[in-house]
């Protein structure tokens, strides 16, 4: 789950959201810093954002200032400061969902040999990372808590499209957007999110990551709607069709415990 893409907001679902340029050059810097790891300069800042200068080193100064950002006083290299832990922090303690579903995750991973993902549903846009625990297999998805992904990419993006309101012109377009190893035409993805609403879960098989198997099925809220998701990742060879739909089975069993314990806290 290492590729993302952007995607326009429709204008014709949810509020019209004003443009505040600081605001979203601000979250492309840290993002950029979060995206890389190694510390960068001003010009390389700058550059990869294709922003102005100044604009961007004014930025920075504000954001070194409310420590999200911290600079190095001799090489003048940029990197995410401490005060971003405060703010994850905050979100995971304000939502159960990360605590409940780790221990839920190991089991599978355990049980199954497949790397096991906690996900938010983030609207119809994105989708991101919230607790995961890997498997011992010779493969490895380039995925981390905080991992941002599309929407209504591979398996959960099936999910997202199955619960969400989205017109099929409105699908169609997101999914047009979306990069994948092998993409399956629009009509067959469409069929696929069919047999959600009637199956309950979904199976990427070897469409997002050629040779890998994904599997997920959704978490509901009180009201029915999806807030989260459960994944499972293996290698294709490993997860024939009898040991991929019996794991999905296993996972519809932990995501209805979750959906009530979780509903049961709101």
């Amino acid at each position: 789950m290492s590729q993302s893409s952007s995607q326009e907001p429709s204008a014709a679902v949810g509020p019209r959201v004003r443009p505040v340029p600081a605001v979203t050059r601000s979250i492309a810097i840290l993002r950029l810093l979060g995206r890389g790891g190694a510390p960068m300069t001003l010009k390389a800042i700058s550059q990869e954002l294709e922003m102005v200068t100044s604009t961007c080193l004014h930025i920075l100064r504000v954001l070194v200032e409310e420590g999200l950002v911290k600079v190095d006083a001799g090489t003048k290299r940029y990197s995410l400061g401490v005060g971003m832990l405060t703010l994850a922090r905050s979100v995971i303690e304000s939502s159960p969902f990360p605590t409940l579903v780790q221990p839920v995750l190991d089991k599978l991973s355990s049980a199954a040999n497949v790397t096991a993902i906690g996900v938010e549903v983030a609207g119809a846009d994105h989708m991101v990372v919230l607790a995961l625990s890997r498997s011992t297999a010779p493969f490895r998805l380039h995925v981390d808590v905080g991992s941002r992904f599309p929407a209504l990419i591979s398996a959960t993006g099936r999910l997202v499209a199955a619960f969400s309101d989205l017109t099929d012109k409105e699908l169609e377009r997101r999914f047009k957007a979306l990069r994948w190893d092998q993409a399956p035409e629009f009509a067959a993805w469409k069929a696929d999110v069919e047999a959600v609403r009637r199956d309950g879960y979904s199976m990427d098989r070897n469409n997002y990551i050629n040779g890998v198997v994904v599997i997920a099925v959704p978490v509901l809220n009180s009201q029915n709607r999806m807030t989260h998701s459960l994944v499972a990742a293996g290698l294709a060879e490993q997860l024939d069709d009898a040991r991929a739909h019996a794991l999905a089975k296993d996972l519809q069993a932990e995501a209805h415990t979750l959906s009530q314990l979780l509903s049961a806290r709101s």
